[in-house]
């Protein structure tokens, strides 16, 4: 996926999972918490380091992951 500003990955942090500009939230954490019926205000409230905008490319990023299609390697 192009331009992605704000997931980034580093095996040093949250053991290489994307996260949110470095810090350690998880891309699956911010999934997870609109998917039990959180809204942006109340996620934002709890985490006042994120910004409205990581929601949205963590949300993009994650759509994208699961149309994403993994082949497996043929002969070695």
């Amino acid at each position: 996926m192009k331009n992605l500003k704000r997931i980034t990955f580093d095996p040093n942090v949250m053991g290489g999972k994307p996260t949110i500009r470095g810090l350690r939230v998880t891309v699956g954490m911010i999934v997870g918490l609109i998917a039990a019926g959180h809204d942006n205000q109340e996620i934002l409230k709890a985490y006042p380091y994120l910004e409205e905008a990581d929601i949205r490319e963590a949300l993009a990023y994650a759509a994208w992951r699961v149309e994403e299609v993994e082949l497996p390697l043929v002969g070695a």
